[in-house]
């Protein structure tokens, strides 16, 4: 009987060892379709090497920081222009840095003119692109509209903003007051106000930008002068 009993148990062991699913774990994990697509959904690295976080905001995907890229995506050099008057005249894509201090790019991001962002070789990273007014007021409704936007997109912290009245950073975009350069090449504003390009023209001479601002919860979509310097986020494709 003990004999009869070892041989039925050892039986049983087999079959449930072969019962069990089998594991396969590749030496290669990226030859599995989609795996390469999910490690790298929550950041995005531009020409530059420099990695942003990225959210899902409703249908869209976006940025958590301002771009800082130097270069358009194709290699080329994006002119850092320092001098006011030398700004005021472009018609041409340049960047700059907040009241030329590297340490604001750190921070806040560059500051970009329109002509960059509607520049053919595209500053945005490889699958992304500058967002245009209607994808701006698509993120706008989702979060309640013009009046409490805001409040959802601004960063809660005071170290980047001055006062930052409202801010709840629901949304997890993460805003930041970058300032701006305007049309005669003056800085102004930072810590105060963060404008953000978007890729639609207005006229000739102007093209749509949306603003948050310290002391309110409300997004206004106007627009500004092309060769001004306004902070920039992406969009994914």
């Amino acid at each position: 009987m003990k004999n009869v009993l070892i041989i039925i148990l050892s039986f049983l062991s087999v079959f449930v060892v072969e019962a069990q699913p089998q594991r396969k774990t590749p030496q290669n994990p990226g030859q599995y379709p989609g795996f390469q697509k999910l490690q790298s959904q929550n950041t995005v690295t531009d020409i530059d090497g420099n990695v942003y976080n990225t959210i899902v905001i409703g249908t869209q995907v976006w940025m958590v920081e301002n771009l800082k890229t130097t270069k358009f995506c194709n290699g080329d050099i994006i002119p850092n222009v320092t001098d006011s008057i030398l700004w005021s005249k472009l018609s041409t894509g340049a960047y700059c840095n907040c009241w030329n201090d590297a340490d604001n790019s750190t921070r806040y991001g560059r500051l970009y003119n329109w002509f960059a962002v509607n520049d053919s070789r595209n500053i945005a990273p490889l699958g992304w692109h500058i967002p245009s007014i209607e994808e701006w007021t698509t993120l706008i409704d989702y979060l309640g509209g013009k009046e409490v936007a805001g409040a959802k997109l601004k960063e809660t912290s005071k170290t980047y903003w001055y006062e930052n009245i409202g801010a709840t950073n629901t949304s997890g975009f993460r805003a930041l007051p970058g300032g701006r350069r305007i049309a005669d090449g003056y800085f102004g504003e930072l810590r105060f106000y963060g404008y953000w390009w978007s890729s639609s023209e207005q006229d000739a001479e102007f093209a749509k930008r949306i603003v948050v601002i310290d002391e309110n919860n409300v997004v206004e979509e106007l627009w500004d002068q092309k060769v001004a310097g306004l902070s920039v986020r992406c969009i994914k494709d």
